[in-house]
């Protein structure tokens, strides 16, 4: 029967739903935004069919933004604080560390303030994490920490620099356009350069945050995730991210609700709270899951920033098979990247437990974030087109990893650990302080 797919591809519940996240304002973590959509979220997987819709609330420790600036010889230039920066101010001698790669930290820092791209050059074998550039500058003693986004358009980036085991950082941190940048350097470089100072101004403390549970299919020990994350950043409306991968949640599920009967094993979804502080939500549902019983995540963030859906498969031959079996079926692109992806909600239940995790995105031009961690990253630059054939697609992706006959053989986490130090991630995640707990 394909009349789902019909009903799919007209169906606007995902993209009703994306508007009205977008159109929430703040939704960072702890905040009552971010409330607010995990309620809105609960309600629309029940009106999509899903059954026992409930919160699961945790505590984070919130952050507020207040206002920042870099000062340079008295002339106050535009920047944003970083989330989880403290609330201070350093004043130094300016480093332009240019991208912030590893050896670009292996030159006197102590008191400086520095400056790093959020890019990583194409000749570079891996990405390097803002938090991991972050952590490097603490390490060599940086006074302050200057992000610079690579996109030209005069937007600073956003992204916190704190984990959920240490939420606040030890620097002073902001960002800044590659315009505001580019000025910085050019004030600031020669024998008579003058000093810059960064202030931020910012409030933090106890707040609660929320993840989104609900279920479709038989109810089975074993069970597949389907998952996002509801939070965003305060400074847009956080429609790629992860808006986005919010509604095709809440769009899949309106699906399976039609097919339930051929769902093989329960299906749970969970939207969880507190992503862009550290991975907040899926460590608190990890911890307290029974990861034997997680067949395998499919993890949607990223997932409309183009056309072409593409998945990180983290070497689990089995997730490489079935994606290729669903793009053959519909005779329909799917990107795929067998590495690992340790960046987003999937990751806790891959690293503590081995579960076959993919972290579902989309093939874009261009490099990094783009609009994202941006003022940029809105719905207008999103078609609700793509949303409905990507849902058709993880639709399909998910009955097939929930029939019984569906082999997805786990990894234990030394392999994990393995690969991660092959691909040259575990260096950058040691820095972080997100291997210690296998260390």
């Amino acid at each position: 029967m394909t009349d789902w797919i019909g009903a799919t591809f007209t169906d606007r519940a995902g993209w009703d739903h994306l508007e009205t996240l977008v159109d929430l304002g703040d939704r960072m973590a702890g905040s009552a935004g971010e409330r607010e959509a995990a309620e809105l979220t609960r309600d629309a997987l029940s009106a999509a069919g899903a059954r026992d819709a409930h919160l699961d609330e945790f505590d984070v420790t919130g952050w507020t933004r207040g206002t920042s600036t870099v000062r340079v010889d008295g002339r106050d230039l535009a920047c944003i604080a970083l989330p989880r920066s403290p609330a201070s101010d350093a004043t130094g001698a300016f480093a332009d560390l240019g991208y912030g790669l590893p050896t670009d930290f292996d030159r006197e820092l102590e008191g400086k303030v520095v400056l790093v791209s959020s890019a990583v050059p194409d000749y570079y074998e891996r990405f390097i994490h803002r938090r991991e550039k972050y952590y490097r500058a603490v390490q060599a003693g940086a006074a302050a920490f200057v992000f610079e986004n690579h996109v030209e358009g005069c937007l600073a980036p956003t992204g916190s620099v704190g984990t959920g085991d240490d939420p606040i950082g030890d620097i002073p941190a902001v960002g800044v356009s590659k315009e505001v940048g580019a000025r910085l350097s050019r004030w600031c470089s020669g024998d008579d350069a003058h000093p810059v100072t960064v202030e931020v101004d910012c409030e933090y403390g106890p707040a609660t945050s929320r993840n989104v549970h609900a279920v479709v299919g038989p109810d089975t020990d074993e069970e597949v995730l389907v998952t996002s994350h509801v939070d965003a950043h305060d400074i847009a409306e956080g429609a790629m991210d992860n808006g986005a991968g919010t509604a095709m949640v809440v769009q899949v599920a309106r699906a399976l609700a039609r097919r339930e009967s051929d769902l093989e094993r329960s299906v749970r979804f969970v939207c969880y709270g507190s992503e862009e502080v550290g991975l907040c939500g899926s460590t608190h549902d990890a911890e307290r899951r029974d990861l034997d019983r997680v067949k395998a995540i499919v993890n949607c963030d990223g997932v409309l920033q183009g056309r072409t859906l593409s998945a990180y498969t983290h070497g689990f031959d089995d997730l490489e098979r079935v994606l290729r079996e669903v793009a053959e079926h519909f005779d329909h692109p799917l990107g795929m990247n067998p590495q690992q992806g340790p960046h987003s909600d999937h990751w806790p239940y891959v690293l503590a437990g081995g579960v076959p995790a993919y972290h579902v995105t989309s093939e874009t031009d261009g490099r990094g974030r783009g609009w994202g961690h941006t003022r940029a990253d809105t719905l207008d630059k999103l078609e609700s087109r793509d949303l409905r054939e990507g849902a058709i697609l993880l639709t399909e992706l998910v009955v097939r990893l929930a029939r019984a006959d569906t082999e997805v053989a786990r990894r234990p986490p030394e392999d994990i650990v393995a690969a991660l130090e092959r691909e040259g991630h575990a260096e950058g995640l040691r820095i972080t302080g997100d291997l210690d707990s296998l260390d």
